[in-house]
């Protein structure tokens, strides 16, 4: 079967660059990582992954990381997180 189908999505010029860099390193670019997604819809016939509305505690963190409070972690997540482990209480 002939791919001639077209779709075109608007996404966050960063989120797209970090994504095309991930996919790459597993070797699959972007059109063939959204084939097998939707793929993946059809054979789960829904979203292949769960997808829930935010708790309370979500919510709250969504609300204040969007008014500016909070903290902002960069780096890897395996020093982020052992630097939060090693916190004291």
């Amino acid at each position: 079967m002939s791919k001639t189908a077209y779709i075109n999505a608007r996404v966050e010029p960063k989120l797209k660059r970090d994504a095309q860099r991930v996919l790459k390193e597993v070797g699959v670019n972007t059109t063939d990582a959204v084939e097998m997604f939707l793929h993946q819809v059809v054979m789960q016939q829904g979203i292949p992954f769960p997808v829930r509305k935010p708790n309370k505690e979500t919510l709250k963190a969504i609300r204040d990381l969007r008014a500016g409070k909070g903290e902002i972690y960069t780096g890897k997540t395996e020093d982020i997180l052992d630097a939060w482990l090693k916190e004291p209480d």
